[in-house]
């Protein structure tokens, strides 16, 4: 689990401010060789052309909405179908509650909390602190997720400081797509892409289901539990961050490891992972009231 320890802050020292994954130019294939001097014509103005057409919009990805922990990140999260006057939600992981890990097997379900949250704006700058009413939901079984219920409504936290909630994409994101890691705790964005697929992944007591890997350029470290994954292309939340292999262990603590259908065990060092949010919205109705009996809901049961 990605707790803040010194070692992160050492780690932080030496990988510095990070970049994005480096991406190959894609090599040209030659052109057929023809003596008709109109089609060589119309392949150069096509050619202008293609440079010439705008890319299509991507939106961008900042801190806006996300929160700082006292031990983690997090985020203000929303439903697609939230309402402005619903209770926010703030989410991190099980891991970050401040009554401890929960074992293998609990569920955490509207228990009393007055946790505290730094609000982030865009540039990264704390501009307010939130307060939850509840823990609204929290383990680390199947999954490794927390979400807290807020004292404000998103109505109240866009007329306070202008700033929207992150939405929750009810998709799961496919091999390849462009991700960013993006920590409240520390500040700090992490980019990379989704490289497939844990079936299990294991660390220590306890065992998570479908976790995504990322590609090797997203360097997470102690400190970015909890921190949205966000889809680069929609800014949409498609995950939660969670933990890493550090050392290269085998399925211990802070090195967790994979393990297939086959029961086949493999280690990646150095490798980080996050748990899938697209199935988080089917366990939330009206009023973002939890309800772990609705049509759709697959989140572990207390």
């Amino acid at each position: 689990m990605r707790k803040p320890l010194v070692a992160s802050l050492f780690a932080l020292v030496i990988a510095g401010a990070g970049a994005a994954p480096a991406v190959a130019a894609p090599e040209t294939a030659a052109a057929p060789v023809t003596s008709a001097v109109g089609t060589v014509v119309g392949t150069a103005n096509k050619a202008v052309a293609d440079l010439a057409a705008p890319a299509p919009a991507v939106k961008a990805v900042n801190f806006a909405g996300t929160v700082s922990l006292s031990n983690c990140s997090g985020s203000v999260v929303r439903m697609p179908a939230s309402e402005d006057n619903d209770p926010a939600l703030v989410m991190t992981n099980g891991h970050c509650l401040e009554t401890g890990f929960p074992a293998p097997g609990q569920v955490l379900v509207d228990r009393a909390s007055s946790r505290t949250f730094g609000l982030l704006n865009s540039a990264g700058t704390r501009v307010g602190t939130l307060r939850a009413s509840k823990i609204a939901y929290g383990t680390m079984t199947d999954t490794d997720m927390a979400v807290y219920q807020l004292t404000t409504t998103y109505a109240q936290i866009k007329s306070t400081y202008g700033i929207d909630a992150l939405v929750y994409d009810t998709a799961r994101p496919a091999a390849g797509t462009p991700i960013t890691v993006v920590s409240g705790y520390w500040k700090r964005t992490y980019s990379c892409a989704v490289d497939g697929y844990a079936y299990r992944l294991k660390e220590g007591s306890w065992t998570w289901k479908d976790s995504i890997r990322y590609t090797s350029a997203c360097r997470t470290i102690g400190g970015t539990s909890g921190s949205p994954v966000l889809n680069n292309a929609t800014g949409k939340v498609v995950g939660v961050n969670n933990t890493g292999n550090e050392d290269g262990g085998r399925c211990t603590d802070n090195n967790p490891c994979e393990v297939d259908a086959n029961g086949t065990v493999t280690v990646r060092p150095g490798i980080n992972y996050g748990q899938q949010t697209w199935h988080v919205p089917a366990c939330f109705g009206v009023d973002n009231k939890l309800d772990l009996t609705r049509s759709g809901c697959i989140l572990p049961r207390p």
